[in-house]
């Protein structure tokens, strides 16, 4: 059984389905991206592996245990950054330690020594030590994003979730944060799962694939199996020359 089990997965909201009886299970470790235009369930499924959406029926297991809420070893990264723009890159870092932090501590920043070594661990890794102390409202898009990536790290995931990361980002700043998404799950062996539109960036950072399309697993493979077929089955006629070559949508 692998890491992570989805079983007939199916979301409905009144008389739309969002998702429609999607089923795949991926081994521990796998960086795994997942592909389809806006309103394929792309999002849908991942707030499911988050335990912020619940299914209306079928079921997801991580690790063995059934999702059925919000969960802390599951990090995510979403589109919009999230940043608390008044507080410095490593501040914004250390927030990652809530879910094991007091109020009152976290209140006056009153972090454990080992959360503050795991803050600069989480920037070196994103490649912003040096601006640690820099407020991130002075920092660029791709900046904001690497912080939200170290946030998520802070926390000590298993499970590391990418909502559409490079979404709003010039092609060199997306293939820039992708590239520290994979550094990071490379060095803390991280079961990872991102949402992506860009195909060529997708091939360049995935090592599987899930293809979805009207809320439906249309695609699950590798590389090799990722042909001009397959993505023209996912994208349908919507598919453009900005989604094959990686430029900004």
């Amino acid at each position: 059984m692998g890491y992570i089990v989805a079983e007939n997965v199916t979301k409905r909201y009144g008389d739309i389905h969002a998702l429609k009886d999607v089923s795949f299970e991926i081994d521990e470790g796998e960086f795994v991206v997942i592909l389809g235009q806006s309103g394929a369930g792309k999002s849908t499924l991942l707030r499911i592996l988050n335990g912020l959406t619940t299914p209306t029926s079928g079921s997801v297991s991580i690790g063995g245990d059934t999702v059925s809420g919000r969960r802390n070893d599951v990090g995510m990264v979403f589109q919009q950054h999230y940043v608390i723009d008044q507080l410095s890159a490593y501040d914004n870092a250390l927030t990652g330690a809530l879910n094991r932090t007091s109020f009152l501590k976290s209140l006056f920043r009153m972090y454990d020594s080992a959360d503050k070594r795991e803050a600069l661990r989480a920037l070196e890794t994103v490649g912003l030590l040096e601006e640690a102390s820099q407020r991130v409202d002075h920092m660029s898009g791709g900046q904001q994003q690497r912080v939200g990536i170290a946030r998520a790290l802070v926390q000590k995931p298993q499970l590391l979730l990418a909502d559409e990361p490079v979404a709003s980002l010039d092609p060199g700043s997306a293939e820039s944060v992708m590239g520290y998404i994979k550094t990071a799950a490379a060095e803390r062996n991280l079961t990872t799962m991102a949402s992506l539109h860009q195909v060529n960036l997708s091939r360049q950072f995935g090592e599987r694939f899930l293809g979805m399309r009207d809320g439906e697993l249309v695609f699950d493979g590798y590389i090799d199996d990722l042909t001009t077929d397959v993505i023209d089955e996912i994208y349908g006629d919507i598919e453009t020359e900005a989604i094959r070559t990686g430029a900004k949508a």
